[in-house]
């Protein structure tokens, strides 16, 4: 999952949410050092990668990439998981979208100090600023959030138009993703890592 999910799957405080952000900033973090609720957060976010990376659906939805993206077909899967995520958004969800995200994003600047390294707190403001979250309704935002990270990558490879692969299996993975979701929800639930 990519961020927009994993605010969806934290709790309503900034320490959750900073916590649940920090999964993909934690390189070089010692999570001893964290407030018990950020550390708590990032224990929810590892918990939903490791059941989302191992679960059968999702290995299934990797193998329709084509050979030279399959590499980094979990990268784009957990980019366009948030697209479907706002675009099924009734079929999950009882509370209001927009202003869930102006809470991410009102959490998300007022938990800046909390936020271990520079790098989180720049890639932070951004999201705000150019309102990531919003943005992943339409599928061009999501294809140039591929191209970014394909960009990123620190070596040789062909990730870029990673979109067409994802295009090109909308329904299956469409289809596997509303089957999956309410299954995670359920292991967040059960699991209560951040249980209040």
């Amino acid at each position: 999952m990519n961020h927009f999910a994993h605010l969806v799957l934290s709790q309503p405080t900034i320490e959750s949410t900073v916590g649940n952000l920090l999964g993909d900033f934690a390189r070089g973090v010692d999570p001893h050092v964290l407030p018990k609720a950020v550390r708590a957060g990032l224990n929810n976010h590892r918990a939903v990668d490791r059941f989302t990376d191992s679960h059968p659906l999702v290995r299934e939805m990797k193998q329709g990439f084509s050979r030279q993206r399959r590499r980094f077909a979990g990268i784009a899967l957990d980019i366009y998981f948030d697209h479907l995520l706002i675009r099924h958004w009734e079929k999950f969800e009882k509370r209001d979208l927009e202003p869930l995200i102006s809470k991410f994003y009102q959490r998300m600047s007022d938990g800046q100090e909390l936020m271990p390294g520079e790098n989180m707190r720049r890639v932070t403001r951004r999201m705000i600023e150019f309102d990531w979250f919003g943005s992943y309704r339409e599928i061009d935002a999501v294809a140039e959030s591929l191209d970014r990270v394909a960009g990123r990558i620190r070596f040789t490879n062909q990730f870029d138009n990673a979109i067409e692969d994802l295009l090109r299996h909308h329904e299956r993975i469409r289809d596997g993703f509303l089957e999956f979701y309410p299954q995670l929800q359920q292991h967040v639930a059960d699991q209560a890592i951040e249980s209040i």
